[in-house]
């Protein structure tokens, strides 16, 4: 679904990302780990179209989308949580989701709701709350369930559990596995290497803007190298 091939991203002399390369297939959870400043989020940024790419193209679904727009970029069905993602506090849940469905018809977005919902139970109940009078959590889980109601086909998410509790963190990977469950297609971004292994298919290790390591879970857990080095275990 997904080809990342040999992405630069530069920010002024710096370069964040260099010469990056990946898969993601339909259906896949893809973790990116690393220590913060490894370039996991400006590859992200970059698959969503908020950096531009120095060098290198991007495949989605077979089309190259790397001059695209973001809002292109979403009009295909990728869709984006970035890091620290925060809803529209004057907003109620039920309108800060009808905003990240505008991309989609009444009945889908009906429908969108309803999966949400099922997903996120206490949502359901907050639909008229306020965004701001909801916990870390529960913002955090509205973030991503706007990301769930437009026309989702490819799901990025930036250190969903950046600044979240140790419960909380458990509730947001529960949340990622149900989604998981559903053969949505992800492609994550996590500082936290414990629980990203435990949801991933496959793991690239980012180290200094490029990849230092790639495979199963079982394979990166198996190497006492990789274990010691990168995986803090």
């Amino acid at each position: 679904m997904l080809e990342v091939r040999n992405v630069v991203v530069r920010y002024g002399r710096i370069t964040a990302v260099n010469g990056v390369s990946f898969t993601l297939n339909e259906g896949e959870l893809l973790a990116l780990i690393g220590a913060n400043g490894a370039g996991k989020s400006s590859t992200l940024n970059a698959v969503m179209g908020l950096v531009k790419v120095a060098e290198g193209e991007i495949l989605f679904e077979g089309k190259r989308i790397t001059q695209m727009n973001s809002w292109e970029r979403a009009k295909l069905g990728i869709s984006m949580v970035p890091e620290t993602a925060r809803p529209f506090g004057d907003m109620t849940v039920m309108e800060n989701l009808e905003i990240g469905g505008t991309l989609s018809d009444k009945i889908t977005f009906k429908n969108k709701v309803k999966e949400v919902f099922e997903i996120f139970p206490r949502l359901a109940e907050r639909r008229k709350q306020l965004a701001k009078t909801l916990s870390g959590g529960e913002k955090q889980m509205l973030a991503i369930a706007r990301a769930l109601v437009g026309p989702v086909k490819l799901l990025l998410l930036d250190e969903v559990s950046l600044g979240l509790m140790p419960l909380l963190v458990n509730e947001i990977f529960k949340v990622i596995d149900k989604l998981k469950e559903r053969r949505l297609t992800i492609l994550l971004s996590e500082q936290n290497t414990k629980k990203s292994l435990q949801v991933a298919d496959r793991v690239c290790v980012m180290q200094n803007g490029v990849i230092v390591a790639e495979g199963s879970v079982e394979q990166l857990v198996n190497s006492e190298q990789l274990r010691k080095a990168y995986l803090g275990v």
